[in-house]
């Protein structure tokens, strides 16, 4: 059995003697997750600017990764302490739903160009010592002078539709313990006190879906926002948005939390179709398994070295040939988990964000959001409006109550 390698968790560390706080109570851990955000927001504006007519996608991701290896390298030096990429640079035009990162090896996927006009969703994302920041933003496809063309009627909807989602969603998230108005009324003289309690999953979805179908547009199908934790995006808690058979939502936002919120809409089903391009966005699950060839065995060992539990492409392992070979048992036997590259079922154009956000007893803040608001890239092409005045009302909320006093001062 000398050829094998059984993989399995590493052994746990001998107890320290005095044990660090990870939870948001720390501010250190905050800082570094504010430190992770601002890095993910640099290298974000700098990709955006970037995504011009006649740029390859691949080159975009490579540049990406390399910023963010570069940023990361600037902070904490002297730490030992692990940091880099959480969330490999994905570049994903119009006909694509789900993240995309493509191989400079495959010749014809390496060699496709962004298009003036087109819609184009873009993610990321740094760690300082595990603590992950990730950001992702949906832009149009500025013209080789760096100009950015006005919207279609349906891309201005998408934006419009993408950010009220947003915004709303951010709002049901806010946990009925916290107040962000600053004022909380005593019951009358009599009246028993009702205790507030946290919209319902069937609720979130119902009202993201009225938002939706304001513009014409649909959810897509089954886009999940995770709780984050150390060295985890994925972790006990998410919330599923328009969920297909067999995804379910489980448990609501707490004060103390870090979320990763994501929103997707787009003007067809929102059904899901897969897609003839290789999928290269893999994450170690967490299985044992017994891996029998040596590039497997070299490929999850860099792996587990590289990135941990955190999202990577093929892109970034030392051979990417070896890599596309070594992943394939990993799959199979599930010590990885494959991201496959879905598009629109009806081939229709779509948007993406994600926003990383912190729950706290004041609301909740954004600590990484899209460096360009859809609100402006909109413009006034759309005449859709929102008139649902329960779903107006809950926009107009303030999502932190310190700014909320910020404002008015």
């Amino acid at each position: 059995m000398a050829d094998e390698t059984v993989v399995k968790p590493a052994a746990a560390a001998p107890a320290a003697s005095t044990e660090v706080d990870y939870s948001l109570a720390n501010p250190d851990v905050v800082t570094k997750y504010k430190d992770a955000a601002t890095i993910a927001q640099k290298v974000l504006a700098i990709i955006e600017a970037a995504a011009v007519d006649g740029t390859t996608i691949v080159s975009l991701c490579e540049k990406g990764d390399k910023l963010i290896d570069e940023e990361v390298q600037k902070v904490y030096k002297g730490k030992k302490i692990n940091k880099g990429i959480s969330f490999p640079t994905t570049v994903s035009p119009a006909d694509i739903l789900t993240p995309y990162t493509p191989l400079s090896t495959v010749v014809e996927e390496a060699a496709r160009t962004l298009k003036a006009g087109e819609l184009v969703k873009i993610q990321l994302g740094a760690h300082i010592d595990g603590f992950p920041s990730i950001v992702g933003s949906t832009i149009i496809v500025a013209n080789a002078d760096g100009t950015t063309p006005a919207p279609t009627e349906t891309q201005a909807n998408l934006l419009l539709a993408t950010h009220y989602t947003t915004e709303l969603f951010l709002r049901l998230l806010i946990p009925p313990s916290v107040s962000t108005t600053g004022s909380t009324a005593a019951p009358a003289e009599g009246e028993k006190k009702v205790e507030k309690k946290p919209y319902t999953h069937s609720q979130i979805n119902a009202f993201a879906k009225k938002v939706a179908e304001t513009y014409g547009l649909s959810l897509v199908e089954s886009t999940t926002t995770h709780m984050f934790d150390r060295n985890d995006i994925e972790a006990k808690k998410h919330i599923v948005l328009n969920p297909a058979e067999g995804f379910k939502s489980e448990g609501t936002a707490d004060v103390g939390e870090m979320w990763g919120v994501e929103v997707a809409l787009s003007a067809g089903s929102g059904k899901h179709k897969a897609l003839e391009l290789r999928p290269t966005l893999l994450k170690k699950t967490g299985t044992q398994f017994i891996l029998k060839r040596t590039t497997s065995r070299a490929t999850y060992s860099e792996v587990a070295k590289k990135f941990g539990a955190f999202p990577f492409s093929l892109r970034q392992l030392s051979d990417e040939r070896t890599a596309k070979m070594g992943v394939v048992e990993c799959v199979r036997s599930n010590v990885l988990r494959q991201y496959d590259v879905m598009g629109d079922k009806d081939g229709a154009e779509n948007t993406r964000v994600f926003i990383t956000t912190l729950v706290s007893k004041t609301g909740i803040t954004k600590i990484t959001a899209p460096t360009k608001s859809l609100l402006e890239l909109a413009g006034d092409v759309s005449s859709k409006k929102i008139t649902d005045e329960e779903i107006l009302k809950i926009l107009a909320l303030p999502l932190n109550k310190n700014k909320n006093k910020s404002k008015k001062k």
